[in-house]
């Protein structure tokens, strides 16, 4: 029992820290009176879910490579964190911007879910990269039920965006300070990768 609540807890981390920068795109997505609220919640269910298919595809090479190995795909989201803080220490408040602008411009043309759907994709490149180490030392049972983890967070998450972009007093903070935390995080999980799947101890060899 101990090991799935801290499997819940971790996965929920995991969901949290992958998917700040997808606030910023809700905002922006609720911000436009072309988009309802169901086409976003379709549309991000869409994109989530296709996010966690193609990692665990990904992450199936683990049976035909020690886990120990496996695990050295930590150092991505350790990699991840650290260009995250990099950049964000260069220019943070740009780069949203140019972000925000970018996904914008990419849902012109397109139906409203499949937008969505896109965008989450489009903005997934990090998500692939930290999922798959993740399942990739996790059992089949862990893995089903970090899947129900994420498709519980996923409307809580949109529910989340909805709520701040109402609000008057959270929603501009947030939008400028809470991106500076996920680097930390990232860095964090990784290393957590590297030590549940063994490979400290190989390197330690």
């Amino acid at each position: 029992m101990e090991h799935y609540a801290g499997l819940i807890g971790l996965a929920i981390v995991v969901f949290v820290s992958t998917n700040i920068d997808d606030v910023f795109v809700l905002l922006a997505l609720f911000a436009d009176p072309g988009f309802k609220v169901r086409q976003i919640v379709i549309g991000q269910y869409l994109g989530i879910a296709a996010l966690y298919a193609a990692s665990v595809v990904a992450s199936l090479i683990s049976l035909v490579i020690p886990s120990a190995y496996i695990g050295l795909l930590g150092v991505v989201p350790i990699v991840i964190g650290l260009k995250k803080a990099w950049e964000q220490r260069m220019d943070a408040d740009a780069s949203e911007e140019e972000e925000s602008q970018e996904y914008e411009k990419a849902a012109v043309g397109y139906g409203n879910i499949l937008a969505v759907a896109a965008i989450t994709l489009a903005n997934g490149g990090d998500n692939i990269g930290i999922y798959t180490p993740l399942f990739a030392t996790r059992s089949d049972y862990d893995i089903a039920l970090i899947g129900v983890v994420f498709a519980i967070m996923t409307p809580m998450w949109v529910g989340a965006a909805h709520w701040l972009i109402r609000h008057r007093t959270f929603g501009a903070p947030i939008r400028r300070y809470g991106h500076r935390v996920v680097p930390w995080v990232l860095i964090a999980l990784g290393i957590l990768i590297l030590y549940e799947a063994g490979t400290v101890e190989l390197l330690r060899r």
